[in-house]
């Protein structure tokens, strides 16, 4: 294992098993305490995103892995970390060709560590006016009815031509709050 640039610390991919990232997380955060590497790996990641769900009428908070088989590891590569990560039960391997590690750009971490927050970000509610950005209605506006969270839908009500309305399901992503008038 060559040394690129010795003692920087950056973020690398490693593949697991899918569904053993929380206990490739807990192994190696022990391995690291067990062999006094933690100025070598300090930063062990599962890339989740929280969503509200409806359970029995009760909202119920719960996270969801972004990126099943993969955790994000913050560490300086040398001969002694790779061994350790890559010897922890449950992983095949770091991301990269030959599963030679390539560390990842911080767009790349950004973007791994935010997903899916984008289309959480937009509150709407049951009532609202919101404008369709795209699909065959792109421009119609239409009244929020009910709003799946889980599924990240919309049910909106659109006044079609000569005044008939039209319930559609749209992504949360297809539309933006209706700017007020003023």
């Amino acid at each position: 294992m060559s040394e690129d640039r010795p003692g920087t610390l950056e973020w690398y991919v490693i593949h697991t098993y899918s569904g053993y990232e929380n206990k490739v997380k807990d192994n190696l955060e022990k391995a690291v305490e067990n062999n006094g590497m933690q100025q070598l790996i300090t930063e062990v990641v599962v890339p989740t995103e929280e969503t509200v769900e409806l359970r029995n009428g009760k909202r119920v908070t719960t996270y969801h892995k972004t990126f099943p088989g993969y955790v994000l590891v913050r560490m300086i590569i040398t001969n002694e970390s790779w061994y350790v990560v890559r010897n922890i039960r449950g992983v095949t391997g770091f991301v990269g060709p030959d599963s030679k590690p390539i560390p990842l750009s911080q767009e790349e971490l950004d973007r791994m560590l935010s997903s899916g927050s984008e289309k959480a970000n937009l509150k709407v509610s049951v009532g609202e006016e919101v404008r369709i950005l795209s699909g065959p209605l792109e421009n119609f506006t239409g009244v929020v009815e009910e709003i799946d969270a889980i599924r990240q839908k919309l049910r909106v009500k659109v006044t079609m031509f000569l005044g008939r309305e039209m319930q559609i399901e749209v992504d949360l992503d297809q539309v933006e709050k209706k700017k007020e008038q003023g």
